[in-house]
């Protein structure tokens, strides 16, 4: 039987702390991975379990999640596909070396980055930061309109003829970074060290690839086909308005 683990530890570095969920059936990697954290000025709630992950996001506030795909019982996947039916927190994956597929999954139901082990405790608590850390620009008007697609910057929403487009907070910061600049190429390593504040041998350029092409089955009448999102030749992309 699974037993509960929540535990709240306070950083010291900052006023206000964020909130990182770590949910891993290994208590090894989650004292590593709470210590860094911690350590970095954040507040950590830990599970052992999906389904205590699940319990704990239902009833408290929760950042940012660190989601371990291989769990007994529930699996990092089932509980991903839980977190987004009711919210958008970021979701940074554990996912094991040589898994491309669980990488590419995990990307595509909805997760915003992921981290291979054995990882760099900096890298991970670099990743976190970058999830929370918004990118989209200030703008003298926050609602950006181009054709059906209305972008409100501020509340952080996309629209499609009136539908509101459920987007990831890494989708979303990607899309707000490439509207404010529309016209204007940028090739995949670039985008990862501008929006995921990485670099390629950290993670896989992949990562933008399947970003854009979730962007596009929301916001393009055509996918296969894009207006907007579109392909620059040397893997690179642009938003047109």
């Amino acid at each position: 039987m699974s037993r509960k683990v929540c535990t709240v530890s306070d950083g010291t570095n900052t006023t206000t702390s964020s909130v990182a969920l770590l949910i891993d059936d290994n208590s090894d990697i989650r004292r590593l991975v709470r210590d860094r954290l911690v350590a970095a000025g954040f507040t950590t709630l830990e599970a052992e379990s999906g389904e205590d992950g699940l319990a704990i996001l239902a009833t408290s506030r929760v950042d940012v999640v660190v989601l371990d795909v291989d769990l007994p019982g529930l699996d990092g996947f089932a509980v991903l596909r839980a977190i987004r039916q009711t919210s958008l927190v970021p979701v940074l994956l554990l996912t094991a070396a040589g898994d491309e597929a669980d990488r590419v999954l995990g990307l595509e139901i909805g997760a915003d980055d992921y981290v291979v082990k054995p990882f760099l405790p900096r890298e991970l608590v670099a990743r976190v930061r970058g999830l929370l850390r918004r990118v989209a620009p200030a703008a003298p008007n926050p609602v950006l309109t181009f054709g059906n697609i209305v972008i409100d910057t501020a509340a952080r929403l996309v629209t499609v003829r009136a539908q509101v487009i459920p987007l990831t907070s890494r989708a979303f910061d990607l899309l707000a970074f490439l509207t404010a600049r529309p016209g204007q190429a940028f090739t995949r390593e670039e985008l990862l060290q501008q929006v995921w504040h990485s670099e390629p041998e950290w993670q896989n350029v992949a990562t933008v690839t399947e970003h854009v092409h979730r962007l596009r089955r929301g916001i393009e009448a055509n996918p296969d086909s894009p207006r907007h999102l579109v392909t620059v030749r040397g893997n690179g992309y642009r938003f047109d308005a």
